[in-house]
């Protein structure tokens, strides 16, 4: 993992010539992040004033009861920011680019009918703006970003004697908004980027739209298919097909939005801070001498104040980046056999979105930077190959029927070696996979007659792991 969540991040990270920038490039002094001026990936100076503004009335209601500036991340700066990284104003999208949309998806509903199980899952497709990402995502977002800074945030409190919390309770109050000030910032600088890039609801792999709701950005489609030799028109079927099979995965396998949320609150939790270094650091050091700049700047170097690795935050990444790459892979599988033939640049697309994700797209970037995850683009080919030779040794029916339970699905070592949990699925067959509490039942039945005609007691219950010698 080389990226840390909300700003932490290892002391080589902080170098800017190591990321390629000038040392006092654009963004050199600023306190946000991202640059300010004219240019690519910036703003408009005449903006500043504005942001400032935005910032002094968050900070002025800091310490009313129930005031915007309260909670881990203060969202309402998290909004404002985004929305200035976009510019003043945004293009709304016209009238025919939102029947482009339409159209594109109902073809690719109709499309991916033939290659997957699983029914539609959105009940409309829309066409958004940027603006409208980041206000139809950000309850989203909260579920991701919430857990992570409550851990970061309660650590500090959690160490103090309780004495010294009672006393220290106003003082705790104001940092507390002041870190979601923070945390605000760098998460509305995020989003901002990633709004300009993002392609549909789903680019990184997430449910991050309303339930039931398909939606496609028409401008940064047009800009990402600028250069490309495919029309248009193509790639935007093509990439409805993407949005339209990760709604219908996610509609149809209620357990799976739990799943990847659930695992970025195991993450969370998992969250440690090295107190024992920052006591080391501090011993030796005159309380007088921590007023010069550059003695703070010498303990902040240390690496005293990252967050430390844990095996239980391991874990947590690991399952919530398999469970990505497989969400992945399984989309990738699906609209490659749904337009395959109908669309002949549909490979090259697939490629050219592959190249995205392996130089470090929306997704990774934003991951890493928010989460603290970095989804390797090699679980990720591993991940469709395993789907794609699952389909043609068992069957859509049994490859679809393996997201019917969380305890169905491959793991990491699968996808390093899926030969043994193919083998599990053709061996169970198609039926296995359909219903697995119908599956325990016939098997709980069976047993229980045997039992009776021998006499015996009773069955205990079978487990419903996978039949590879996994848990």
């Amino acid at each position: 993992m080389t990226d840390f969540p909300f700003g932490f991040s290892n002391r080589d990270d902080d170098d800017p010539r190591k990321r390629g920038e000038e040392p006092n490039g654009p963004g050199a002094n600023n306190p946000f992040g991202f640059p300010i001026g004219g240019g690519a990936g910036g703003f408009d100076p005449a903006q500043l004033g504005q942001m400032l503004t935005s910032l002094g009335q968050m900070l002025s209601g800091m310490g009313q009861p129930g005031g915007a500036a309260s909670g881990p991340v203060n969202y309402d700066v998290a909004k404002r920011l985004a929305r200035q990284q976009l510019g003043a104003s945004v293009t709304p999208v016209s009238a025919g680019a939102k029947k482009a949309v339409a159209d594109a998806a109902h073809l690719a509903e109709l499309w991916l009918d033939g290659a997957t199980t699983l029914p539609a899952g959105a009940t409309r497709t829309v066409a958004w703006t940027a603006n409208d990402w980041i206000e139809e995502t950000l309850s989203t977002w909260k579920r991701l970003c919430d857990p992570v800074a409550e851990q970061i945030s309660g650590m500090w409190t959690a160490q103090l004697p309780e004495e010294a919390r009672e006393f220290a309770a106003p003082m705790v109050g104001m940092l507390g908004q002041m870190g979601g000030l923070a945390f605000g910032s760098q998460l509305g600088q995020a989003l901002g980027q990633l709004a300009k890039e993002v392609l549909t609801s789903t680019d990184i792999g997430l449910p991050l739209g309303p339930s039931g709701t398909g939606a496609l950005l028409p401008a940064a489609i047009s800009e990402f298919s600028a250069g490309l030799e495919q029309p248009e028109s193509e790639i935007l079927v093509f990439l409805a097909a993407r949005e339209a099979a990760h709604q219908r995965l996610f509609a149809h396998v209620p357990w799976l939005r739990q799943q990847v949320l659930g695992a970025v609150e195991d993450y969370a939790r998992g969250i440690k801070m090295d107190f024992s270094a920052l006591e080391q650091a501090a011993q030796g050091i005159d309380p007088m001498s921590l007023t010069d700049p550059s003695k703070l700047e010498e303990i902040l170097a240390q690496g005293t104040f990252e967050p430390q690795t844990t095996p239980e935050q391991k874990q947590a990444l690991e399952r919530l980046e398999t469970l990505l790459a497989l969400i992945e892979g399984w989309v990738q599988v699906v609209v490659a056999d749904a337009v395959g033939e109908r669309l002949p640049g549909a490979g090259a697309l697939a490629e050219t979105l592959r190249r995205r994700r392996a130089t470090g797209g929306p997704a990774e970037q934003t991951f890493a930077t928010l989460v603290g995850l970095e989804l390797r683009p090699r679980k990720l080919r591993e991940a469709a190959q395993l789907w794609q030779r699952l389909t043609t040794d068992a069957g859509v029916d049994a490859r679809d029927g393996v997201w019917a339970h969380p305890d169905l699905l491959p793991d990491s070592e699968d996808l390093d070696s899926p030969a043994g949990f193919i083998d599990s699925v053709i061996g169970g067959g198609a039926t296995a996979f359909d219903d697995p509490l119908a599956q325990l039942a016939e098997t709980e039945a069976r047993e229980r007659a045997e039992s009776d005609r021998e006499g015996g007691d009773g069955p205990d219950t079978p487990d419903l792991g996978k039949d590879n010698g996994k848990s």
